[in-house]
């Protein structure tokens, strides 16, 4: 028996001398596959039990799937006895999408070994017409590992239109926004995404949002949406991505989302009340959240924002100064000009820290927590805190308790997400959840906590993100869909990384399959590509 150890070599041949050209398609009688899976526990997709089964692949989709099938045959065979065959997971809001251009990154490799199959770029309204355009003609040129669907973006949109304009659109303006999101929908984009409360979109109304997300609309798509003002006003942001889902007619996602800081604790219930309340009125709204108890990370210093009138400033040597701290303090709390800042959005009590070689004392501390203990200033103790400590202090925007997390993380109604960047296994960059949000969820949430059942978090990244943005050849193991396949270790999947060490790979993937063709094989990349630019299907 031909088996997975051997694949590399043998699809390499393949190509060269043309195997896998496209022929008839294969008949009950003679089963001769391009890629045979024996002996797996099948999980389909659905939220179905698993079923002990083989599974036959040829010409990049599911030709096949039985108990047993017997005579069959391959040029290439896995055995998965004690794993899970499962449908590649979909990673609905990444932001790998311009990275994998580089010929040296385009296996996505950080998600790969998540199980990851398919990523949707263009999260936070970031990519334009224009752009999905490019990065889809380089992908075929270069080949992917993963495949890649796109939002086409409110941010970008409004960009290129009004530039930095703090203002509504004029008649013109709006026309020209509208026609952009319809070529982003008839180039293939899955619906629209927007970020209100990054700029430009936050100087946006909701009527501005009404009118392109009709346009979405009107191609199928869904609205996706990072709510305006997550931190201060939760409930009222995710009313109005409501609300502009029920006026425009379209579905909505409201995007990672999380219940941050130490004032939000327990507000996961109101959301979810919220959003079953739309659900039932007949609106489809739907969640994705990554799977961890902080958001965005950084380093301390880039909370301050340093307006162009301090030249030459420097932490070390001018944070002493009261009057230095004084021109800092109000552009870092309100924005420069009013526009974006991480303290703006939300705050010293939403801000963690997460790891300090100065002061590992204060690591799992919220700033106010820190700076109330001390009687001082809020500001001021983060301007000592930078001026004394020798090394980076890395904190998280956006602290989540761990109870909100999970009372998010098992509706059914709710996708997992990374959130993630391009991680090499190697550099240090930033975030556990590029490399382990996936494999966090199977291993510890289902494994280990038992707060999912194993086929129910399937489902939610499977065939509820696929069926939600219109990928509907993807997300279950059926006959006749796209071979995009997973097959993981259930006893050993598990996240790696750590806030301290947010590069490690993830463990327990064993074999991922893109289209038909092994990219993965043993916890080894096999050379192929396979990816492709996905478009949404009606």
């Amino acid at each position: 028996m031909r088996i997975c150890a051997v694949l590399f070599l043998s699809f390499v041949l393949a190509g060269a001398y043309g195997l896998f050209r496209p022929h008839p398609a294969i008949s009950a009688r003679s089963q001769g596959y391009d890629l045979l899976i024996r002996n797996g526990t099948i999980l389909d997709g659905t939220g179905r039990e698993a079923a002990r089964g083989d599974l036959g692949v040829q010409d990049g989709k599911i030709a096949r799937i039985g108990r047993r099938l017997e005579n069959a045959d391959a040029r290439v065979v896995i055995d998965a006895e004690g794993l899970i065959v499962a449908p590649g997971f979909i990673d609905v809001h990444n932001h790998t999408e311009f990275t994998i251009t580089d010929p040296a990154k385009r296996f996505n490799e950080g998600l790969l070994r998540q199980g990851v199959t398919t990523i949707v770029g263009g999260a936070d309204g970031t990519v334009s017409p224009e752009q999905i355009r490019r990065l889809a003609g380089l992908y075929e040129k270069n080949g992917i590992g993963t495949n890649v669907a796109f939002y086409v973006g409110h941010n970008a949109i409004r960009f290129l239109v009004m530039a930095g304009e703090r203002r509504a659109p004029s008649g013109e303006e709006l026309a020209e926004m509208k026609k952009l999101v319809r070529e982003g929908m008839e180039l293939g984009a899955v619906g629209f995404s927007s970020a209100l409360m990054y700029q430009p979109g936050t100087f946006s109304k909701s009527d501005e949002l009404v009118e392109l997300a009709r346009e979405a609309a009107s191609h199928n798509g869904i609205y996706d949406s990072l709510v305006r003002n997550p931190g201060h006003a939760l409930l009222e942001s995710c009313r109005e991505a409501i609300e502009v889902g029920r006026r425009a007619g379209i579905p909505v996602k409201i995007a990672h989302e999380e219940v941050t800081g130490l004032e939000n604790q327990g507000l996961s219930a109101m959301v979810v009340k919220l959003i079953e309340e739309a659900r039932a009125g007949g609106l489809n709204v739907v969640t994705d959240q990554c799977p961890y108890d902080a958001s965005a990370t950084a380093d301390l210093a880039e909370i301050i924002r340093v307006p162009g009138t301090l030249h030459g400033f420097s932490f070390r040597e001018s944070l002493h100064d009261p009057d230095i701290r004084s021109r800092l303090k109000d552009p870092s709390e309100n924005g420069i000009n009013g526009g974006f800042s991480w303290l703006k959005a939300g705050g010293y009590s939403h801000i963690r820290i997460l790891g300090s070689k100065d002061y590992p004392e204060l690591v799992g501390r919220y700033l106010s927590e820190l700076a109330g203990e001390r009687k001082e200033d809020n500001f001021d103790f983060v301007c000592d805190l930078l001026q004394e400590a020798g090394h980076p202090v890395w904190i998280t925007l956006g602290a989540v308790r761990e109870e909100d997390v999970r009372n998010i993380l098992v509706q059914p109604w709710n996708m997992i997400v990374s959130d993630g960047i391009y991680s090499d296994g190697v550099t240090a960059q930033g975030h556990p959840r590029s490399t382990g949000a996936f494999p966090k969820v199977l291993g510890h949430y289902v494994r280990d906590l038992r707060v999912l059942t194993l086929p129910e978090a399937v489902r939610k990244m499977t065939s509820l993100p696929a069926d939600f943005i219109g990928l509907h050849d993807r997300g279950r193991i059926k006959e006749g869909l796209a071979a995009d396949i997973v097959i993981f270790d259930p006893r050993t999947i598990a996240d790696r990384s750590t806030w301290d060490e947010p590069q490690l790979y993830a463990v327990g993937v064993q074999h991922v399959i893109v289209n038909g063709a092994p990219v993965l094989c043993d916890g080894k990349l096999t050379g192929q590509a396979p990816g492709r630019f996905l478009k949404r299907q009606r």
